[in-house]
Parts: structure tokens; C-alpha cells; sequence
């Protein structure tokens, strides 16, 4: 493919392949629709005294619910998952034995009514993650001599000219070639107003062109790009398994243990074979089965929906433990992008920084940007640059206003004696002109206006311990900590250092790990929980990291932290009710005061109760 080839991204090319998508409770829909049938026929033959066909119908149904129910037990053995199902085909197999049918429809419509209620709740809970999968781009027109051809956007490489029209999705990270676009960035970074950007601007994939089509240069193929790796993330959450659901798989061999005991026990006392099925049946553990698996995909929901893209059940059960916080400080407590603070000279602060950003306009590095923001939020007007000479290492000259102007960096000699000296944690910008020094702009990386609130925030959700590892400079890094009144501040780190250092406090606690950069990676893997923040890094993060910050505001760390917890408790509270409930029947069941029809109506109101209380997690 050449380096000019152009596509069209067009709104009606934008089609999801449903297949790659969650087909909601479409399985208990199934399951659920024959034993309600069933069911229903039955007792209405029975109304019309055809008791012989109304049983038999009884029995065919539950052995079809049966055969559904032992072929979801297979397919979780062949997973490694031995799961409390087995005992809901057992009490299903006895009352087969034991002629109880309507005992056994019952158990059926039971486990059927909990397949339903459960991919309900996966359904609504993942509602909003399944949003952001809608909005992957599948096709794209290129254009040709002869016309328009369409492609798969996976044909889309590094370098190639782009087309978005208005209304479409940005289907790759890419670099604005027009004079300018607006953007809707909400759906990645919460931002409520579309935003208006200039040539040269970077322009993250999943993010929406609200204005007229503009054309971007490619810099990251579609499955490399920030969109991507949010996708990655929310399709890794629905494999992801907290400790507590592993916990509940580990239980079932000991439950159904337990019910067999007490089946026999009350068998042995009684004489009566029969009570066997009434206990089956109210030891169906539904609460166990349902309660953690559908809170965690709650909580989950509700955590993206505010903010903060959380990798699953396992690190959403990690993030409720936390009580270590680790930090990187540049692009997570402060902005990253150095700001003009002082500017010193020979003349005024205006003329000086008016000729320095007239240069800059024609430079992408970042101080060049930074002068640029500065002088256009001044409102000074700039100067067309001409004949502008670029050096990575010697800074950059041109002419500008009938002067020329040079522009050098950190690192030259020139001596003054009406030159100030710069901070240890200042970037200095030297303005020449007509070769003569004219002035100096000083810069610095600030703290983030959310960084504080949210310093206090975790303290107030009693995590104390907030460390600072960053890899700048002792005076950079001590005073945001001393800013923040931080635990410890640990500067010059390496990224191995950092590593270390996530490893050593994990001593003492549950660490979580909130960094931007590629260089964070290996302590984001290494702690309890790796949290991402940042707007341009997200498909990097995405490989590191157990959550990802969407939106630009740190307050909604502890906030998601506060739902974490919230949403174990809830599972707690539902398991525990559940199958102290459950137990409390089977005792009653094995007495003989409560037979398997009755004891099955009991256990279906209990899951509903549990499967409602679960949902409080949203």
C-alpha cells in the first residue's frame, strides 16, 4: 500500500460484526421458555383431568431441562470449573427417580429462571462497556482512479492519509494534516464539549469529528491504536475471575457434600427415601452461584460508567483491598506538558514570548507548543515565520517581523550578567536576535488542579500510605511531595527501580500503582493493582495495566476504589443471606416440613432476592 493512499471512513462503513459481540440472555431465554411451557401445559391438562399426559409431559420436561443443565456441567469441567450446578442435576435426577415431576419442573424452572437473571444482569451491567465496542470501525472506502474500493480497516497502515467525515469515528491514533477539526473526545476522556484543534494536533482513534472532514496521517494501525487497547481491556474483563468466584467453584464440592450428608442423614432418621429430593431441592445454591459473578460485572459497569475502564472481577476484587498507593508524578500529578511561569529580558515579557512562539509555530516539540498555548491565551498576535531551520539538538531559527531569531534550549553557555539562573526543575527557552540575547522564557511541569482533592480523598477512604516514585530530578519530585504531603518521595527512580520499589512496600500491604508512561509498565504488572492514566498512552497502558483513568480527573480513583469495596461487600452480604437461607431450608426439608414442591417455590424467591441484592453493586 503507498505512503498517499487515501481512505474513506464513512458512518454506513462503520457496521459491528454482531458476532464479536454479547447476545444478551439469549441462552435462559431458551432454557427458561421450555420449562415455563412445560410447565404450563401440564398443569392445564391436569385441569382437564388428563393426569397420565399431564405427568408425562412433567417428566419429558424435566429430562429436556436435565440434559440442558448436564451439558453446561460438561462444558465447565472441560474448563477446570466444577461447579454447585451438580447439585441442581441431582435434585432434577431424583425427583425423576422418585416420581416427584413437579418437583423437578420446578428445580428446572428454577436453574432455567437463574440462567436468565444472571445474563440479564451481565447484559445491564455491561451495557456500557458494549457501547464502546459499537463504535469500532470494520470498513474502509479507498480511493482509487476509477473510483472507491471498499477494505477492512485492518488494511489501514502507518503512514497512510485518512479521510474522517463529519460524524464518523477516528478509526486509528493519526496526526491532523487540515488547518484544524473539532473533536469529540467524550466517549475517551469524559471531556463534555467537543474540542477545536489545529494542524499537527494528535487525534486518538474512538474519538468522533464534529466538524467538517478532515483528512490525518496515521500513526499507529488500527489494532495498535488508543481505542483498541480500551476494547482489549473490555473484552479481557468478561474472562477476568475474582478470588470470590474462584472461592465459590473451590465451595462446590464441599456444599454438595454437605447436602448429600444431610439428604442421607435425614433418610437414615425418617426412613423415608423420598426427603432426599426436598433437600436437593432448597440446597440448590443458586445465591453462590449467581451473587459474586453478577455484583463483580456490576461493579465493573459502574466503575467504567464513571470513569475508570477496570479489567475484570479479579482486579476489581484487588482494588477493594488496597491500602498502599504508589505514584509517578509527570502526567499523573502533574500535567506533563511544561508551562511558561517567568519571562526575563531585555524587553517586554509579550515581545519576547511574541517573537519566540511566531518562530515556534513552525515546530512540533513540546516547548515549541507550549509557547505557542501561551502567546494565543495572551492574546498576542503571531508573526508568519520564514525560512525556519530546525535542529534537534541546537533549537530552532528563522526570520520573523524582518529579525532574525534564534532559539536555544537548556543547555547553552551564554553568559549574562542580567540572565537569571533557573531551578533545578525549570526548563529554560534562550531568545536570540540579530544574534544577540533579547531574553529567557522559563518553564516548569505543574501540578494537576485535581491532584490534591484527590490526595485528600484517599486519605479520607483511610488509605495513608502515599508514596512518590518518579524518575525526575530530587527537587522536581520533593516538591510536588511536599506539595501533596506525600509519605515518601523516592526521585531519579529507573523504571526497575520502580519496580522495586512497588515490590517492597507490597510487604506491607495491597499497593496500587498509578503511572502514564511505557516507562511505569513493569511496576503497573508488578503491583496488586496497575492503574493507567493519561489520554495519548492508552493502547500501551492497556498491556500493563488492570484498569485504565478514561476520563482526565484523578478524583475518580478513590472513587472507584469506594465502588470496589462497595461492590464486595454486596457479594458478601448475598452469598451469606443466600446460603444461610438455603441451609436453614434444608433442615426444615429433611424434618419433612417441607416438601420438594414447596421447598422449590422457596428457593426460586430466595435467587431472585440475591440476584436483586447483587445488582445493588450498579
Amino acid at each position: 500500500m503507498s505512503e498517499n493512499t487515501t481512505f474513506v471512513i464513512g458512518a454506513e462503513e462503520t457496521d459491528v460484526d454482531t458476532e464479536e459481540l454479547p447476545t444478551a440472555f439469549s441462552y435462559g431465554k431458551i432454557v427458561l421458555l421450555i420449562s415455563t411451557i412445560g410447565l404450563g401445559c401440564s398443569l392445564i391438562l391436569k385441569a382437564a383431568e388428563y393426569e397420565t399426559i399431564s405427568r408425562v409431559l412433567l417428566l419429558c420436561t424435566t429430562c429436556i431441562l436435565l440434559a440442558f443443565l448436564l451439558i453446561e456441567i460438561v462444558r465447565k469441567i472441560s474448563h477446570g470449573e466444577y461447579g454447585l450446578d451438580l447439585v441442581a442435576a441431582l435434585a432434577m435426577g431424583s425427583s425423576i427417580v422418585f416420581g416427584e415431576y413437579l418437583a423437578g419442573t420446578i428445580v428446572g424452572i428454577m436453574y432455567a429462571g437463574g440462567q436468565f437473571l444472571e445474563d440479564f444482569a451481565y447484559g445491564r451491567a455491561e451495557k456500557g462497556m458494549s457501547a464502546l465496542l459499537q463504535r469500532v470501525p470494520r470498513k474502509a472506502l479507498r480511493f482509487r482512479v476509477d473510483g472507491l474500493e471498499s477494505v477492512p480497516i485492518e488494511q489501514v497502515a502507518v503512514g497512510d492519509s485518512v479521510l474522517v467525515r463529519k460524524g464518523d469515528v477516528v478509526p486509528a491514533d493519526g496526526r491532523l494534516v487540515s488547518e484544524f477539526a473539532v473533536i469529540d473526545k467524550s466517549v475517551m476522556t469524559g471531556e463534555p464539549l467537543p474540542q477545536r484543534v489545529l494542524r499537527g494536533a494528535f487525534i486518538p482513534s474512538g474519538a468522533s469529528n464534529s466538524g467538517e472532514a478532515i483528512e490525518l496521517k496515521v500513526l499507529n494501525i488500527a489494532s495498535d491504536s488508543t481505542y483498541s487497547g480500551i476494547v482489549r481491556l473490555v473484552e479481557a474483563s468478561r474472562k477476568s475471575k475474582a478470588r470470590l468466584m474462584r472461592f465459590a467453584d473451590r465451595f462446590a464440592v464441599w456444599f454438595l457434600v454437605l447436602t448429600l450428608c444431610v439428604g442421607g442423614f435425614a433418610v437414615f432418621l425418617s426412613g423415608d427415601i423420598s426427603r432426599i429430593v426436598a433437600v436437593l431441592v432448597v440446597a440448590t445454591p443458586c445465591p453462590l452461584i449467581l451473587a459474586v459473578p453478577v455484583a463483580f460485572a456490576a461493579g465493573s459497569s459502574k466503575a467504567a460508567n464513571l470513569g475508570v475502564l477496570v479489567k475484570g472481577a479479579g482486579p476489581l476484587e484487588a482494588l477493594s483491598e488496597i491500602s498502599i498507593v504508589v505514584m509517578d508524578k509527570t502526567g499523573t500529578l502533574t500535567s506533563g506538558r511544561p508551562v511558561v511561569f517567568k519571562i526575563y529580558g531585555l524587553q517586554s515579557a509579550d515581545r519576547i514570548l511574541q517573537l519566540a512562539a511566531s518562530l515556534d509555530q513552525a515546530s512540533s516539540h513540546v516547548v515549541g507548543r507550549a509557547l505557542v498555548d501561551e502567546a494565543r491565551s495572551r492574546g498576542i498576535v503571531l508573526f508568519r515565520p520564514e525560512d525556519v531551520v530546525e535542529d534537534a539538538g541546537a533549537g530552532i531559527s528563522g526570520g520573523v517581523d524582518g529579525l532574525q531569531v534564534q532559539i536555544g534550549g537548556l543547555n547553552d553557555q551564554l553568559e549574562s550578567a542580567q540572565r537569571q539562573k533557573p531551578q533545578e526543575n525549570e526548563l529554560t527557552v534562550q531568545v536570540m536576535v540579530n544574534g544577540n540575547w533579547l531574553g529567557d522564557i522559563f518553564l516548569k511541569d505543574q501540578l494537576r488542579p485535581d491532584a490534591a482533592e484527590f490526595v485528600q480523598h484517599l486519605r479520607s477512604i483511610g488509605i495513608n500510605r502515599l508514596v512518590l516514585a518518579s524518575g525526575d530530578a530530587a527537587p522536581a519530585s520533593q516538591f510536588v511531595g511536599d506539595a501533596l504531603s506525600l509519605t515518601e518521595v523516592r526521585p531519579r527512580l529507573t523504571p526497575a527501580e520502580k519496580v522495586q520499589t512497588v515490590v517492597a512496600e507490597s510487604a506491607a500491604g495491597n499497593v496500587l500503582m498509578i503511572g502514564d508512561g511505557v516507562n511505569d509498565a513493569p511496576a503497573l504488572a508488578v503491583a496488586s493493582v496497575g492503574l493507567a492514566v493519561g489520554n495519548h498512552n492508552l493502547a500501551a497502558a492497556a498491556q500493563a495495566a488492570d484498569a485504565v483513568l478514561l476520563k482526565n480527573d484523578l478524583r475518580l480513583i478513590p472513587q472507584s476504589i469506594e465502588i470496589a469495596r462497595s461492590t464486595k461487600t454486596i457479594a458478601l452480604q448475598s452469598v451469606y443471606a443466600g446460603l444461610g437461607l438455603s441451609i436453614v431450608a434444608m433442615g426444615f426439608a429433611a424434618s419433612g416440613y417441607l416438601p420438594p414442591v414447596t421447598g422449590a417455590i422457596l428457593q426460586e424467591v430466595i435467587d431472585v432476592a440475591v440476584v436483586l441484592n447483587a445488582l445493588r453493586a450498579l
